[in-house]
């Protein structure tokens, strides 16, 4: 297989670090008049159909059971656990916190990279780097109560959401790396959309999410915003994700992470009244600072024989 052009990548990476930046801000927006499981679920299962269906007509062959069982997997740890948990989340805690949590992201890539036989031992970087995560994120989570989201008073539950997704979603990504649902990254991102916002729509009706709401209650601002998760956010951002997790390394992917806080804590700022103190701003710095040490501490190893990779499994 040929490696595809140096702006693909370019192309994809932008995507990426600048519109999921922004999707933080969006799903702060959406969930003012719409509730939260409900309305990711229906977000990602509107994407996943749309993609899935335009790819299917375009002649893409079908995939096989084994394929949709792949898909169900990575949907749910994805979108039912990763993005459903920092939708939850963003109920208790800012944008830009929320966005600061999930830089651990690529920790998590790293650390269960290891674990699972994919890269090597961490190195003294690597260690290094993990305690200055787990202070910053002991910083963030001191952090007193914010103003501007939905149920004020409860942080730590909206940061026990958001790292757990983290972490689910780093499990997600390294299992998509070696169990892929279709041969094309198109097909299999419509099909884990599908299957994860299904999976999410599930879940909110059984937390009563539909009890009294009402379509008619949903407000210009978070109509606008929604339809912006679906298209830029979910088939536009998450495909680019899926389609690099197939030409680099599952923590080079998880990048992203780096640049996100700064995009969600700017438009945070800016557009959502949320503001910034000392404490966050040095927890968000040392997770900065501990991805970074920790991606590329564990690039420098060599690589693990190949068949330790199927461990992931």
């Amino acid at each position: 297989m040929s490696r595809p052009a140096r702006a693909s990548f370019i192309l994809a990476f932008a995507a990426l670090y600048i519109i999921w930046g922004s999707t933080y801000l969006g799903i702060r927006f959406a969930i003012d008049s719409i509730p939260p499981l409900l309305m990711a679920g229906s977000r990602y299962a509107l994407a996943g159909a749309l993609l899935y269906s335009f790819m299917r007509l375009r002649g893409a062959p079908a995939p096989t059971a084994q394929g949709w069982l792949h898909a169900v997997v990575i949907g749910v740890c994805l979108l039912g656990f990763g993005n459903g948990g920092v939708t939850l989340g963003e109920q208790y805690i800012p944008t830009g916190l929320a966005a600061l949590l999930v830089a651990t992201v690529p920790m998590f890539l790293a650390l269960l990279g290891w674990l699972s036989g994919i890269s090597a031992r961490p190195t003294a970087w690597v260690t290094l780097g993990l305690g200055c995560g787990l202070a910053g994120v002991y910083l963030l989570a001191r952090t007193p109560g914010a103003s501007h989201v939905a149920i004020p008073g409860h942080e730590g539950i909206g940061i026990a959401c958001v790292l757990t997704a983290a972490l689910v979603w780093a499990i997600g990504s390294l299992y998509s790396k070696k169990k892929q649902p279709a041969s094309s990254p198109f097909v299999s991102g419509g099909m884990q959309m599908l299957c994860g916002g299904l999976a999410m729509i599930v879940v909110g009706l059984l937390r009563g999410e539909a009890t009294g709401f009402h379509v008619a209650a949903i407000t210009t601002k978070s109509w606008i915003a929604y339809a912006y998760l679906v298209t830029f956010g979910s088939v536009v951002a998450f495909t680019a994700y899926i389609w690099l997790l197939r030409h680099v390394e599952p923590a080079l992917a998880g990048t992203y992470a780096f640049v996100n806080p700064v995009v969600a804590v700017l438009l945070g700022w800016a557009f959502a009244g949320e503001t910034l103190n000392a404490q966050m701003l040095g927890g968000a710095a040392l997770i900065v600072i501990a991805v970074v040490l920790v991606v590329l501490g564990g690039r420098r190893k060599v690589p693990v024989r190949p068949l330790a990779a199927s461990r992931v499994a």
